[in-house]
């Protein structure tokens, strides 16, 4: 780091920091924002840490260094003792480990954290490093609580700092490619979209595995339930979280953001006015209280940029049949379907005469009725608007060895270096998407429409 930097963020005990950033479990202090607003230099290596190294953190991590030569882990922070210890198998023995978050926000040396813990602790956590000056990284979906958004925003936009929130899709050349697509008006008007992400397997379904060691001496459970209910100790619930409402956001947190955050990047649509799922509990009875089917329908309204459409998401963890997941944006004049490979734009325009016959009422008419209808219809539609175009069909695969989840880190270094504040999934574009899918869990548990405002980014009456 520059000098005059190192020497002031020296000058800064640990005592104070930890103070300056406060515990769940503690009242919360009052403390002012740690300004350090100063840009990366590009000789400086950066200094990253992870708070929360599951499944989901290995995999950040990891593309977090892919994606940049002088990006660094320093240290991370995690629940369980030992994913601590195998952090030092994985990425060397002189990691930092802790299970208290505070202490890798109290370091001078870290520039920007990964925060990958259960969804029911983003909110805590980011709004705590973005006012002990760090950048953030949090997974998706930003917020476990609607009401959660707009203070995360504030503090985001207050600290200064990058931030970037992970629904890594977005950065694929399918994606780009396909929002140049729906810009060049090459599927017409949108009006529907459908999108689904079905599974049929234990570890698919969240049943991950559980250490044998499992215990309340090996995990932090006081600290992992933060301000969740206080219940005794669950090997399942802190190892499979995403199967309870308390720590997680069930099915439309977890996969439906995904979708919802693809349609948002390449339509610029702002969100939904108004949601409605239906779904039930079908298979995986095995204590979760989250749905393990889910259908969600959500209408969003017309702007300057779309006309109004319909999109329609569906989730089954139960799906003992065929299953192709996809993404189809369906037009006026064509559609856009996403696949693994790539994307298939299909342009189809009907032609301007309308045709008679077949499955038509032109039969039923008397003769001398018909006479006059072909008559009408041959001055009004010349030969030339009788033939529709050609079917076309346009493929784009990605490119060979892609790596999304890279590419989505190296935007946002890209911003800390420059000291901006401008990702691809800043947290406003990043609200705009969770709320949608939380309120895709409201209605489902209150059996209700949930109205929205996308640009207000609250909820309507």
């Amino acid at each position: 780091m520059k000098p005059d930097r190192r020497t002031f963020l020296k000058n800064a005990t640990a005592a104070s920091a930890l103070l300056a950033v406060g515990g769940m479990a503690q009242a919360r202090p009052t403390y002012s924002y740690i300004k350090n607003l100063k840009k990366v230099s590009p000789n400086d290596k950066i200094r990253i840490a992870t708070i929360g190294m599951g499944i989901q953190g290995n995999f950040d991590t990891q593309a977090a260094l892919r994606s940049a030569p002088d990006a660094e882990l320093v240290a991370v922070a995690d629940l369980y003792d030992g994913r601590l210890q195998r952090v030092k198998e994985t990425f060397g023995k002189e990691i930092i480990t802790t299970r208290d978050y505070r202490e890798i926000l109290a370091r001078p040396d870290i520039d920007a954290v990964l925060i990958v813990t259960p969804d029911h602790w983003h909110d805590h956590i980011t709004k705590a490093a973005l006012k002990a000056g760090k950048h953030v990284y949090c997974e998706k979906p930003m917020v476990h609580h609607i009401d959660e958004g707009l203070s995360v925003i504030d503090a985001w936009k207050k600290s200064g700092k990058t931030m970037q929130v992970g629904s890594q899709r977005i950065s694929s050349a399918a994606y780009e490619e396909a929002k140049k697509m729906i810009a060049a008006g090459d599927i017409g008007e949108i009006n529907y979209v459908e999108s689904n992400n079905d599974r049929f397997g234990a570890i698919g379904a969240w049943n991950y595995s559980i250490p044998p060691d499992a215990s309340p001496e090996t995990c932090d459970w006081d600290r992992f339930l933060g301000d969740a209910p206080k219940v005794p100790f669950d090997a399942k619930r802190f190892f499979r979280w995403r199967n309870y409402r308390d720590y997680g956001t069930g099915v439309a947190g977890d996969l439906f953001v995904h979708l919802i955050t693809g349609v948002h990047y390449v339509t610029g649509s702002m969100g939904p006015q108004r949601i409605f799922s239906s779904g039930e509990l079908s298979y995986w009875k095995d204590g979760r209280d989250v749905p393990d089917v889910l259908v969600s329908i959500l209408e969003y309204p017309k702007t300057d940029i779309h006309e109004k459409f319909q999109m329609v998401l569906r989730v089954n963890f139960a799906n003992a049949g065929a299953i192709k997941n996809n993404t189809r944006i369906i037009g006026t004049e064509g559609q856009i379907e996403f696949d693994n490979q790539g994307i298939i734009l299909t342009k189809k325009k009907l032609p301007e005469a309308p045709g008679y016959g077949n499955y038509d009422s032109y039969f039923t008419f008397p003769e001398e009725t018909q006479k006059e209808f072909v008559k009408n219809y041959d001055a009004k539609y010349p030969p030339e608007t009788r033939k529709a175009e050609p079917v076309k069909e346009v493929k784009f695969s990605k490119p060979d060895k892609e790596d999304e989840h890279a590419n989505h880190f190296a935007n946002f270094f890209e911003n800390m270096r420059k000291g901006s504040q401008g990702t691809i999934e800043d947290p406003v574009f990043a609200f705009r998407a969770a709320a949608p899918v939380l309120a895709c869990n409201e209605s489902y548990f209150d059996q209700k429409t949930v109205y929205w405002d996308p640009v207000a980014m609250k909820r309507r009456k």
